[in-house]
């Protein structure tokens, strides 16, 4: 029987090491790695641009979970169901951190959520990292008999019992979605503390997401309000969880022009600009203390298998290294 590495620390996790360490930026993309119009993407060559993003050295590679279609949202993510896709992938790669941005833990069962992400883990050789959120698309909630407005309390309850069952054998547990009483047991159990990321505000409050998060998703802001929020964040972390290293990971949309001067327009959530705007852009994210960037390139023109390219050949080794700064009106990403 496989048990429970009995770490207490994120820090043994390899798919947090990966992705996420203080002082650093590492980026990491969204899947479908391609470029498409309204909400059907193609899901072509995704194993091999996945593992070209390993090769290349992206930290990880992020999964969806969108149970329904909703045209009016215009994203399916991966199409595929996270847990399949993540089987799928993880057979096809072999060090990179793959995550999951983010599991709606109101819709899914927490022992079935525990089960599939320990089992993910363990078959990768812990390079899993949850995420998790307590969902934004009300269409969904009735159709899984699930009441939209008391999701926030099924979040926190979900989530303390997926805690529990990963880190304790035999454990009492009475939850909104079942008992255990302990003389069954959920195994197997992740390579070491398996971590779990919040996304959003999740209906939660700040310094509860602070105190029982590994780590924070949000989105992106412009530069002067983005830094704000990573001082809040880091000071709120060290009141509720002191000398805990919980990183600071954000959302990018980007299309990438073919030319590297290009200046920045404004897309939804990110920009078109061309790669050198891009790299001081990222420089000016890390030096304000982001950890993590995750790059979504629904809306590009080029070819996603190029854009992949550029960015690890041309990005990735300059992250860290300068750049220079951004121009005054790349403040307001939205």
């Amino acid at each position: 029987m496989l048990k429970a590495n009995k770490a207490a620390s994120t820090s043994d996790s390899p798919g947090f090491g990966r992705m996420f360490s203080p002082g650093r930026l590492s980026l990491g993309v969204f899947f479908p790695i391609e470029a498409f119009e309204r909400d059907e993407p193609s899901m072509r060559d995704q194993p091999r641009l996945a593992r070209r993003a390993e090769e290349l050295g992206f930290a990880g590679l992020w999964t969806r979970d969108v149970p329904l279609r909703d045209p009016s949202f215009g994203d399916l993510g991966q199409i595929f169901d996270p847990w399949v896709w993540l089987g799928w992938i993880a057979a096809h790669t072999s060090t990179i951190a793959l995550a999951t941005g983010s599991i709606i833990l109101p819709l899914r069962h927490p022992l079935h959520t525990a089960k599939a992400s320990a089992s993910v883990d363990q078959l990768t050789g812990g390079r899993f990292v949850l995420g998790v959120a307590s969902g934004d698309r009300p269409v969904e909630f009735p159709a899984f008999g699930v009441d939209w407005d008391r999701r926030d309390v099924l979040f926190r309850d979900n989530l303390s019992t997926i805690r529990r069952v990963l880190t304790e054998e035999f454990p009492r547990i009475q939850s909104s979605y079942g008992a255990l009483t302990g003389t069954a047991d959920l195994v197997p159990k992740p390579v070491a503390r398996l971590p779990i990321l919040i996304t959003g505000s999740s209906r939660q409050s700040f310094e509860w997401i602070a105190e029982n998060a590994d780590g924070w998703i949000t989105y992106p802001r412009g530069l002067a309000q983005q830094a704000e929020l990573v001082a809040k964040w880091r000071s709120t972390v060290e009141v509720r969880s002191p000398g805990v290293f919980k990183p600071f990971v954000q959302s990018l949309y980007v299309d990438l022009a073919d030319e590297p001067a290009e200046p920045p327009r404004a897309i939804h959530l990110g920009f078109r600009a061309g790669r050198n705007f891009m790299l001081a852009f990222l420089n000016e994210l890390a030096g304000v203390g982001v950890n993590h960037v995750i790059l979504n390139l629904k809306y590009g023109r080029r070819d996603a298998g190029e854009v992949l390219e550029e960015i690890g050949r041309e990005v990735l080794p300059r992250l860290g290294k300068g750049g220079g700064a951004p121009p005054l009106n790349a403040g307001n990403l939205r």
